[in-house]
């Protein structure tokens, strides 16, 4: 998997003891978008809600950061990608998503704010592009959907996107 000598080493899957520190990472993370005006709903943190069939990257020991890897539509989905706040400016975030996209050679699916730096213009970055709403999959459909519910879509443009 990716290395980066500036930060925490290289990207490595979860064991079950580094779990328990992942919601405050993606809790930390989150209170950058409040600088951005995008206040998260109360509630569990997406690392919480996520299936045991989910696959975590983690960096560092203990964990500084994840990308969290399900999937939708029988191909790889970035469910959450998060870097404490303490560590974030270093480039662990590239290093986390450099990681998912070698552990998905099939491509890598995900849905973000289309306009926050750190997202969608971010992933552009990447090599990721928008993903025309005539190629969802039902699966894909339905996180839209319940994103939507959840009232996540009104705090800002959301997009799906895809690198090929």
């Amino acid at each position: 998997m990716t290395d980066r000598t500036d930060g925490p080493g290289q990207a490595r899957w979860a064991e079950p003891q580094d779990l328990a520190a992942l919601p405050s990472v993606e809790a930390s993370g989150d209170a950058l978008f409040a600088a951005a005006g995008i206040v998260f709903p109360p509630g569990p943190t997406v690392i919480e809600e996520l299936s045991e069939s989910a696959r975590v990257l983690v960096l560092g020991d203990p964990p500084v950061g994840f990308a969290a890897l399900t999937t939708v539509d029988g191909l790889p989905y970035l469910e959450q990608i998060s870097v404490h706040a303490d560590h974030t400016g270093k480039g662990l975030g590239g290093v986390l998503l450099r990681a998912a996209i070698e552990e998905s050679p099939s491509g890598l699916t995900l849905l973000t704010f289309r306009d926050i730096p750190w997202n969608g213009p971010w992933y552009r970055r990447f090599g990721f592009t928008d993903l025309p709403r005539a190629a969802w999959g039902p699966e894909l459909r339905a996180h839209w959907a319940a994103e939507t519910a959840a009232g996540l879509h009104a705090l800002g443009p959301r997009l799906a996107m895809r690198r090929a």
